[in-house]
């Protein structure tokens, strides 16, 4: 659709991986929407620290270049590249049904875009889009549990009190029946995770013989850690993806004799057991609706202004510990 002076292209402002190493903001042109699309104004967006700092990195390995695409991602791993998939917002141009209404889009961080109308996601009453900044990672949470299908009443270990962990652990926890000890080498995290309903532990006071434990630490270490706390024929759920770095994982010791299952999970697919009934906009409103309790806001952390992006992408790249979840305020 050609521009015309009551709809001049504007100007957006968008955060871009130049190299490995060094993130800029940059002005695009942003057209009219055309038809079918809505405009968002972003109000706020989230890094999601563990994938985000491996791109930011130039960690993405050559395998997985086009699997490891955001929906809304401009530009080629490693770089120059514009990745992201956490926006919330409010629409200002579209449908009646969608103008003015508060969104999340799995787009990455830029101050106004343009996307199909059905790739916005309304919030549900009750869900602050403060807030939603959680719902990428709340979906990647609801999918491990579906992956993991824990039973009533089990034993559970969340291996890594990192945004995901305390987010798996905390829908964990709400299973009748389920005791649910979240295991971390900072302390700090204890009161979060007590606050979500779990028990927290540093790794040397870990309870062994788990009926099921979830590694998200990122860490091979915490992968053994996971591996010796599961008890006779225990499932690890390995939810930590290690982008091009090679991870010693020990096999040995009691890993037969205990008959261990050792399995992946990952939010690019909907877990096997659901995938003939659930898409992924079912799944997507599901962890939307998770977001009505004001309890999570206590895995909001940290929180930056847009302008600021550039270097809070190399501080999160970095050692941070005391960050779980990174708003960006727009």
């Amino acid at each position: 659709m050609p521009s015309s002076p009551s709809h001049p292209v504007a100007i957006a402002r968008a955060c871009w991986l130049a190299e490995p190493g060094r993130a800029e903001l940059r002005d695009e042109p942003l057209p009219p929407p055309a038809p079918g699309e809505v405009r968002v104004r972003t109000l706020h967006s989230g890094v999601s620290r563990g994938t985000e700092g491996l791109v930011f990195r130039g960690e993405v390995p050559a395998s997985e270049h086009q699997r490891m695409r955001a929906p809304f991602q401009r530009g080629d791993f490693p770089a120059p590249v514009k990745y992201g998939y956490v926006s919330v917002g409010v629409v200002e141009q579209g449908p009646p049904e969608l103008l003015g209404r508060t969104v999340f889009c799995l787009y990455p961080h830029q101050t106004h875009y343009n996307v199909p109308a059905e790739a916005v996601h309304p919030l549900p009453p009750g869900v602050p889009a403060k807030r939603a900044v959680l719902t990428a990672n709340l979906e990647t949470a609801v999918n491990a549990l579906w992956d993991a299908a824990p039973r009533l009443g089990d034993r559970i270990t969340v291996v890594g009190a990192g945004t995901l962990g305390l987010l798996v652990a905390w829908l964990a926890a709400r299973l009748p029946g389920c005791q649910v000890e979240v295991v971390d080498v900072l302390p700090s995290r204890a009161d979060i995770a007590t606050q979500l309903g779990a028990r927290f532990v540093l790794p040397e006071n870990a309870t062994p013989d788990s009926d099921l434990v979830i590694h998200t630490s990122g860490q091979p270490a915490g992968l053994a850690t996971a591996l010796r706390l599961a008890g006779f024929e225990a499932t690890v759920l390995e939810l930590s993806w290690y982008g091009d770095r090679a991870v010693n994982v020990p096999l040995g010791e009691a890993f037969h004799s205990r008959r261990l299952t050792l399995k992946s999970s990952q939010v690019g697919q909907v877990a096997t057991a659901q995938r003939a009934r659930w898409d992924y906009k079912r799944r997507l409103a599901l962890a939307l609706s998770l977001l009505s309790e004001p309890v999570l806001d206590g895995l909001i952390t940290d929180i930056a202004r847009f302008d600021d992006l550039p270097e809070v992408l190399a501080r999160l790249a970095g050692k941070s510990p005391d960050t779980l979840c990174q708003r960006i305020d727009y």
